[in-house]
Order: C-alpha cells, then sequence, then structure tokens
C-alpha cells in the first residue's frame, strides 16, 4: 500500500518516499532533547512562566498574532479542517487577497455573519458581518461552522457544491474558488 503525506505548500496529499528517514530525524531529535533537557535544563524552571520575562512574554504573544499566509494554511491544518486547499482559497477570495475592510477591521477572512445557532468566537457585529479579536478567531469560528453544517459531506464536489448553494452570493463563486486553488497548487 502505498503511503501520502500531506504537502502543506501546494495543500495536497503527494506520494511519501520519506517514511524511514523521517523516523529517524525523529527518533534522533528525540534523544537528543531528552538529553538536553535531563542533564542541562532545571524541570522546575521549565515549567514555570515566571522565569520568562515580560519582553519575551509580549514577542510571543505578539507574534503569534501577526498574520502570514503561511501562518494561514499551517493554522488550518493544525485545526484539521476539512478539504484545507478550498477553505484557503476561501480565505483569500473573501478577503480580497487580505485587503479587505471586512478583513483588515473584523479579522474576518470569510465574509462570515454573526452565528446565531452554533457554538462561536465572533465578539458581535461591524459593518453587517462577524467580527473578532484575532485572525486565528476567525479560523476556529470557521471549523466550528464546518463541524456544525459541514460534518456530512465527503466530497470535494459535495463540498463545492454545499458552498454554491449554501455560503456564496456570486453564482462564479465556485468557478473562482478552483481557480485559486488551482493557481495556488501551481505557484507551490
Amino acid at each position: 500500500m502505498k503511503s501520502y503525506k500531506y504537502d502543506t505548500k501546494t495543500l495536497t496529499y503527494v506520494p511519501d518516499n520519506s517514511k524511514y528517514r523521517f523516523l529517524i530525524v525523529a527518533i534522533l531529535l528525540l534523544i537528543l532533547v531528552n538529553v538536553f533537557v535531563y542533564h542541562f535544563v532545571d524541570d522546575e524552571k521549565l515549567n514555570d512562566i515566571k522565569y520568562i520575562s515580560e519582553e519575551t512574554k509580549m514577542m510571543i504573544i505578539n507574534e503569534d498574532r501577526v498574520f502570514t499566509e503561511d501562518k494561514l494554511k499551517q493554522f488550518i491544518l493544525e485545526l484539521n479542517i476539512r478539504f484545507p486547499h478550498i477553505v484557503y482559497a476561501q480565505a483569500r477570495l473573501e478577503s480580497g487577497y487580505f485587503k479587505s475592510k471586512i478583513f483588515r477591521t473584523n479579522n474576518n477572512f470569510f465574509g462570515m455573519k454573526v452565528a446565531r445557532k452554533r457554538p462561536t468566537t465572533n465578539k458581535g457585529e461591524q459593518y453587517g458581518h462577524a467580527y473578532f479579536d484575532s485572525w486565528r478567531d476567525c479560523v476556529v469560528d470557521y471549523a466550528f461552522y464546518q463541524a456544525a453544517y459541514l460534518h456530512d459531506i465527503k466530497t470535494e464536489d459535495q463540498y463545492y457544491a454545499y458552498l454554491s448553494a449554501n455560503y456564496a452570493e456570486d453564482p462564479n463563486y465556485v468557478s473562482k474558488l478552483k481557480t485559486i486553488v488551482k493557481l495556488n497548487l501551481q505557484k507551490n
């Protein structure tokens, strides 16, 4: 049986020819980290946030909040959102390639409205759309949306059909998404 891995640059599955190489590197890295932690790090300081300076704390918090397309792709994968390449294309299209007012002011990639019948991370409504404290909260909200309404969808075609019938206002929405997906795959 041939195995596949997920390519985060193209957001597609590709043949995995490095099964054992990855395993060996992971084991060696784990051994090195354990040796380092066991010999050089005081266990009390390792898990105590009070040993991290305020400047370092703020750098970590601010770095996490800064938006990049690569962080978006990675976060979509971390949340295990289905059809990540389509969701990424939606974020690009709905946000005007990350330049729209709704994205910039509301941290809203997807043009989401305020959720009323499902869990949500939105903080209310602004400019006729949901607004979020951060771009990451918007992605989490989309994951909630997908879990609430799209859990029965199994194929890309079903997903596109759902978006066309229930999500999009533009009759050419799905063809635009497919173009973005195709261009993104060619770029990477």
